[in-house]
This record gives structure tokens, sequence and C-alpha cells, in this order.
């Protein structure tokens, strides 16, 4: 007997059916707005993820040689491989880029609420405009499909920031500041302690009370953003200012606005960020981690040797994340049950009427299963009520005697008789009360 791996998880059916609705909601909210279907590959070459994070981040990867010598790696995410999409492709592709894709990534780290080492995301990316209605049509994506999984106002809040005002702000101390590790603590602010916190802000470059006063400069209102400007004298804080105040005016119209939080303390840890950044998470708190993020990246499509190319996007975690625990946390976690339409139970040599009657359903786009099995009257009854069933059609040698076939509701149980060949006839979806 085998166990399933640590990080993986086997997922039946019935729970798959809650997570299939999930990601088809998720998935038709982004394309009523015009993202188009890509597929990418499962292995990158692994230098690809050492250059833009550096060679620790092996340690977190499913890194490993192949039979041809090169160093791959099983994808962790998919912002790189879009970027390599991009480049490769630039001159040809219509501006704005608009991409979404639904596929599992793995990551070799310590296993959490709604962290595993395999889970699958659906990554939803523009490329090609710098526009803040871009950055405001990835936050009304975002907000429409977790409104669409039945989540409200009161479920759920975007903190949205500027990685510029961030990196403006320590600039403007007089200090030898590491932007990049002063930013990856401050994405890490809220899971340390308040000394370990300040520690790593000096290890940056900060004095104590530079730490302290940059502290107290990140719980900034979006009704003292203004102040904030002028109080920095810095003209990368107020550009920053100006872009993020634009992007919330375009979420106002998108009809957005009110999920949207000012968090000036929201950083995202991954250093190809470059403006505007934001965090869902559950306003309840029950779901402690961030439920997905996302924000813009204008310099990774240049990185990867294309010509300057503007971008944003985000990726909820649709299995194997968070997303889902937000979805049973509010009580709108689809019911994980099977969905059949019907079921066409044959009673001795009736199979090609059976066989014909199921063609016949499935081609109006129903879900239709028969008899493979060669089981009996009740054990076909059984297998149907077992895979919930809304109506079995059932093929009996007596009834064909008559030229009919009996249609019965599994609700009520009711059942009646309708003429066999024109069944289904008319209907698309025949019932017991379209000919009782």
């Amino acid at each position: 007997m085998y166990d399933s791996l640590k990080g993986f998880r086997d997922v039946y059916p019935a729970e798959m059916a809650a997570y299939r609705e999930v990601i088809d909601t998720v998935e038709a909210t982004a394309r009523r707005y015009g993202f188009r279907d890509i597929t990418t590959p499962a292995l990158e070459a692994t230098a690809m993820y050492v250059d833009k994070s550096g060679e620790e981040i092996v340690e977190e990867l499913y890194s490993f040689e192949d039979k041809g010598g090169r160093n791959v790696a099983l994808t962790p995410e998919l912002t790189p491989t879009v970027a390599r999409m991009v480049v490769a492709k630039q001159q040809e592709l219509s501006k704005p880029i608009k991409w979404i894709s639904t596929r599992p990534f793995w990551r070799y780290e310590q296993v959490q609420q709604g962290r595993f080492r395999e889970f699958y995301q659906t990554n939803i990316d523009i490329f090609g405009s710098s526009d803040p209605s871009a950055d405001a049509e990835v936050l009304a994506v975002a907000a429409d499909m977790l409104t669409e999984l039945g989540l409200t106002a009161d479920d759920f809040d975007f903190r949205v920031s500027h990685r510029d005002i961030l990196s403006g702000l320590l600039a403007s101390f007089d200090a030898d500041v590491d932007m990049q590790e002063a930013i990856r603590t401050v994405d890490k602010r809220e899971k340390i302690d308040r000394e370990e916190y300040v520690s790593q802000l000096t290890s940056a470059g900060l004095s104590v009370s530079q730490a302290e006063e940059f502290d107290a400069l990140l719980q900034t209102g979006s009704d003292a953003l203004d102040e904030l400007v002028e109080q920095s004298g810095s003209e990368q804080v107020a550009g920053a200012v100006a872009n993020l105040q634009a992007v919330l005016a375009a979420a106002e119209d998108f009809g957005v606005r009110e999920y949207c939080t000012l968090s000036l303390t929201t950083a995202r840890g991954l250093d190809y960020y470059t403006g505007v950044v934001f965090e869902c998470f559950d306003s309840t708190g029950d779901v402690s981690r961030a439920v997905f993020g996302g924000g813009r990246y204008d310099d990774l499509i240049e990185g990867f040797g294309g010509e300057p190319t503007p971008a944003v996007g985000f990726a909820p975690g649709v299995m194997n994340s968070t997303l889902p625990l937000l979805l049973q946390r509010a009580g709108v976690w689809p019911d994980e049950e099977l969905s059949t339409d019907y079921y066409v139970l044959q009673v001795g040599g009736t199979r090609p009427v059976a066989a014909r009657i199921a063609r016949d359903l499935r081609g109006r786009g129903n879900v239709v299963e028969t008899d493979v099995s060669d089981r009996s009257f009740g054990a076909q009854m059984g297998y149907a009520d077992s895979i919930n069933a809304e109506t079995v059609v059932i093929v009996g040698e007596q009834d064909l005697e008559n030229d009919e076939i009996t249609v019965k509701d599994m609700v009520s149980g009711d059942q009646t008789t309708a003429p066999v060949d024109s069944f289904p006839g008319e209907h698309d979806r025949p019932t017991y009360d379209d000919f009782a």
C-alpha cells in the first residue's frame, strides 16, 4: 500500500466537482474581460529562476538534471514563463496581451494552512499597458471573480500599495539602504514580532530611529497621501502617489473601489514588482494568510531580453490553496456532490434502444450514464441514486413491446411512460412532467 507524498493531495470526484465549479467561475469571469487561454510547460530551465531570484531559490524548487544533462525545474510560478513567451513573439502579439491559464505548480516548502507542495493557480495577466485602467481592470476581475463565487464586501478586502512609495520613502533617509532587503522585511511585518522587524530593517541599513519613523510613515491613510508626499520631499514618492490615486480612481469607475483599502505595509515579497501591488485577505481574519495577490511588474519582460513592456496581473490559488479556505469560511463553498442529468436503465436485451436514447440525450448537452456492467434492475437503480441522477429512463423489454419507455423522477419517485420513438423528441431536457 502506497501513501501520497507529503504536500500532495488526492481529490476524489465529489470534492473535485466543487473545485471544478470554482475554477469554471474564475475562468469565465476573466474571459468576460477578454482574457485568452494559454497553456504552458510543466518544466523550465532552472537557470530562469536562479537568474530572477538568486541561487537560494533552488532550495524551494523541485529541480533535477534530466536525461539530456539539462538542469530543469517543475514550475513554481507562471510569471517567468509568460514573460519568456511574450519575449518569444513580442512583435507578433497585439497589445495589450491579455492571458489566462489554470494549471498546477510545485514548490518544495513547509506545508501549512492553505499551502501545499503541489497547488493550482489561475494566472491572469495584462502585458503592454501602463495605464492605471489596466491595474484597475485586474482589481475588477479579481473582485468580480470573488462575488461571482458568492462572497461579499464583508468577506474580503484588497490591501493596495505601491512599491515605489516604499522605495521612495526608504531613499529619503540619510542611509545606505538595501532596498530589496528592506521591502522584503516590510512584506514579513505581520509574520514576525516587532523586535525582529526593527532588527531586520536596521540590518537593511536604517538606524533604529529611522526604522521606527519609516514604519510610522507606512501607517498613512488614503486621506493623508498628499501630506506623505510633502513630508518625504521625494519626487519618486510624489509620482507613485499620483499613480496609486489614479488606479484607485479607475477602480471607482470600474465599480470595485469599495473592496480596496490603502495599506502601505503591503509589499509583496517578490523583487520583480515595480508599481501598484495588492493582496486579498479574509476580512474576518479566520484565514490568516493572504488569499492571493498581484501587482505590476514592468521590468520583467525587458529583463528576459525583450523590449520594455509594462505588465500587471494576479494569481488566485484555486486548488490546494487559500481561496477554497475563504469560500469554506464564508459558507459559499460549492456542494461536494456528483450531478447527473439522466441514467438510462436497460432491462434484458434492450441495449440498442437504450444506447440510442443515451446518445440523443448527450447530443443535447446532458450528462448521461447507462449500464456498462450488466447489472440487475435493483443494482442499476442503486447506482443511479448514488450518482444523484435527476431522471431515470427505464428501457425494459415489456415497455418496448408497447412501444414505450418509463420516465422516473428520482426526487419525487413519480414515474410515467413515454413513446419510445418520440423520446426525447422536441425536448432538450425531458422530465417526468413533460409526459405525466
